[in-house]
């Protein structure tokens, strides 16, 4: 889980957020089981890309950045994880970040004790994705509802959701699901504020050190403010599902 840093060092300079030279960045937010909207998306930014190309320098790099949340509430939480493990964008570096939904599918399979609260977060729609019967599997300790989704998760996906990464870095530009501590160096984040952090993040006008690229706070429209950007705009809320596009000084979006 540790985070990943590809900024080359690079720092904020002058109040002007940049990603490095050469570098196209995609950064995309919260789909929740909605395969649909995922795959609008991937290829509303392959054709993106390609426009981009073709009007001005192309890029040496094309990063998609997955900002977490891929399971719970929607429809198809199972589609969503094989299309990330088997379609990877051609000609994109793919960085997979861990939202809270998936850290609470891994503890349950880890064998922690968290079906009930996993449940009431909409876990429900992740274990029926799989095949599962959830009303005839639950019992006090959900054994057999875990024995289930462990053999019903391919390994495949499970190394997928082992592999889930904490945060990342392209340029000035700090890639995370839910937010950041005020106040705590980018280095010195913990987890659970990582995770599952609103207030007082939301709220705050602080400098972070880099802007901070999100997601897990719903919005029916992006949120852009000087030290963040939130990409959550409630795809399995009948909303959009959006992309942050960063290139050189410049932003944009692209919804699906």
């Amino acid at each position: 889980m540790a985070s990943r840093d590809t900024s080359g060092g690079q720092q904020r300079r002058d109040g002007a957020a940049t990603v490095p030279p050469g570098t196209r960045v995609y950064a995309v937010g919260d789909c929740h089981g909605c395969l649909e909207a995922l795959r609008g998306l991937r290829a509303a930014i392959v054709a993106d890309s390609t426009r981009a190309d073709a009007a001005g320098p192309r890029a040496d790099r094309r990063v998609v950045v997955y900002l977490g949340d891929y399971v719970d509430r929607g429809p198809d939480s199972r589609g969503v994880v094989e299309s990330l493990v088997g379609e990877p964008l051609a000609g994109f570096e793919s960085v997979h970040l861990l939202g809270n939904h998936e850290a609470f599918m891994r503890r349950f399979l880890d064998g922690e004790e968290v079906a009930s609260v996993w449940m009431m977060n909409g876990g429900g729609a992740t274990l029926r994705s799989y095949g599962l019967d959830v009303a005839a599997l639950a019992g006090p300790n959900a054994r057999d509802l875990r024995d289930a989704l462990t053999a019903a998760v391919p390994e495949a996906h499970r190394a997928f959701l082992d592999g889930l990464t904490l945060s990342h870095v392209e340029g000035d530009y700090f890639f995370v699901h839910a937010g950041v501590r005020p106040g705590v160096p980018l280095a010195a984040q913990e987890a659970d504020d990582l995770l599952w952090i609103r207030e007082p993040f939301l709220g705050s006008t602080a400098d972070h050190g880099k802007v901070v690229v999100h997601g897990h706070s719903a919005t029916a429209e992006v949120a852009v403010r000087p030290n963040r950007i939130g990409i959550d705009t409630g795809a399995c809320y009948g909303g959009q599902l959006t992309a942050l596009v960063l290139e050189g000084g410049q932003h944009r979006f692209l919804q699906a």
